[in-house]
């Protein structure tokens, strides 16, 4: 088994610290996007997409799609839950995991990826959906502040995929000086406390 991996894309560290938070060590090798490693005949044998990060099995089936990965596992190694345990708390988890990822992760990476000087090489980037994209984001913090009102974590009391999700997307959007304003106290609360978790360092 092993992981197709870049250090410093977000996607990736979400399956990273999932790992981290199961106690599960996979080797991992590196393709660099910023390099243009994602997009070589090679790597788009195993995901005809030349996306990252891709889970290679034993058997030789590839698997990609963060939140597909991290399903295999949590199958695989139920506890520590972090995808819900019963009926209920899982479909709250895929829930928030899913609206974190249309509201907050994808507006996040969007303006990186459309008004970053460093994307110009590796796409065609259209500046007024960049833009749009980054009062998105920004907009989203104050409902992801609003969400966590007398809550620790975003499902409740136990910390799931959903807040993987929203700690990497607002970790990755430092990259285009995106940052959690003083006064949203709950999410700046809760940012502090999932950034101190052992497995933040994925």
């Amino acid at each position: 088994m092993k992981l197709y991996n870049d250090k410093l894309a977000p996607n990736p560290r979400r399956v990273r610290i999932f790992l981290a938070e199961k106690g599960i060590h996979v080797p991992t090798e590196d393709v660099a996007i910023m390099k243009g490693e994602h997009k070589t005949p090679e790597h788009r044998a195993r995901n005809a997409f030349g996306q990252l990060p891709v889970l290679e099995l034993d058997d030789g089936t590839h698997i990609s799609e963060s939140v597909a990965i991290c399903r295999y596992f949590e199958e695989l190694n139920p506890d520590p839950p972090l995808m819900g345990a019963s009926p209920k708390e899982k479909a709250l988890v895929e829930m928030w995991q899913r609206q974190i990822e249309f509201n907050l992760f994808m507006p996040v990476a969007m303006t990186f990826r459309h008004t970053h000087p460093a994307m110009g090489a590796l796409e065609t980037q259209i500046q007024p959906w960049g833009e749009l994209n980054k009062e998105r984001a920004q907009k989203s913090l104050q409902w992801l502040d609003q969400s966590l009102a007398g809550k620790q974590f975003i499902t409740g009391r136990n910390f799931t995929i959903a807040d993987i999700t929203a700690m990497c997307a607002i970790d990755f959007g430092r990259i285009w000086r995106f940052a959690i304003p003083a006064e949203l106290e709950n999410a700046r609360r809760w940012h502090a406390a999932v950034a101190s978790r052992p497995s933040a360092k994925a």
